[in-house]
């Protein structure tokens, strides 16, 4: 099967990890879910409630990862998916994430990232010139790195593909899954089967 790799940790916002971890899964790639640590991991829940000047936090989930970053080789995997909530403020310092990622634009490879995702990319100094979409309150976060921001639920920029919350979920992984069949990413099931003669 195709691999793909969800960059996530504790605090990730459960909709943004499971939604494209069950999608793809769905379509027959086989995913797995890369952390700090291969150990059982927190997600949490992020709604917005009357009265508050931004959104709230609950726990959510819990989620085994698969794979410590340190131990990822990034040629084993044929796109990366970045979902949101706090990790990506404190994956943004993980050298290994930042190693990753690095690895995915140098190949030109899929990469989809939402809401707090983008920062990763801007602190692994990935999107100068590129146009992302993220959390509207982090736009600055992008602007300051030299990228534009574009308040849309299914930015496409080359390989790049994200988003501002779970909210865009849909759109998100719709255009994502759009990118990975321009680039050729199919299921190892689905390319078997173009091969295969016909009965």
């Amino acid at each position: 099967m195709t691999k793909i790799l969800i960059i996530t940790g504790d605090a990730a916002e459960t909709l943004e990890v499971f939604y494209p971890y069950e999608r793809l899964k769905e379509e027959g790639f086989e995913v797995h879910i890369g952390a700090p640590e291969a150990r059982r991991l927190q997600f949490v829940v992020h709604d917005f409630v009357d009265g508050f000047d931004t959104y709230t936090e609950k726990l959510g989930h819990t989620w085994p990862a698969d794979i410590a970053l340190a131990d990822v080789d990034p040629a084993d995997y044929a796109a990366i998916v970045i979902p949101g909530g706090r990790a990506p403020e404190y994956l943004r310092n993980n050298d290994d994430a930042k190693r990753i990622v690095r690895h995915f634009f140098d190949q030109d490879a899929p990469v989809a990232a939402t809401c707090h995702g983008p920062l990763l990319l801007a602190a692994a100094g990935v999107l100068e010139g590129r146009t992302s979409s993220i959390y509207p309150e982090l736009a600055i976060d992008l602007e300051v790195v030299g990228a534009a921001f574009e308040n849309g639920g299914g930015v496409v920029d080359g390989n790049l593909v994200t988003s501002r919350a779970w909210p865009d979920n849909g759109m998100w992984m719709r255009a994502f899954l759009a990118v990975l069949a321009d680039a050729g990413v199919v299921p190892a099931e689905a390319a078997a089967a173009e091969v295969s003669p016909a009965a």
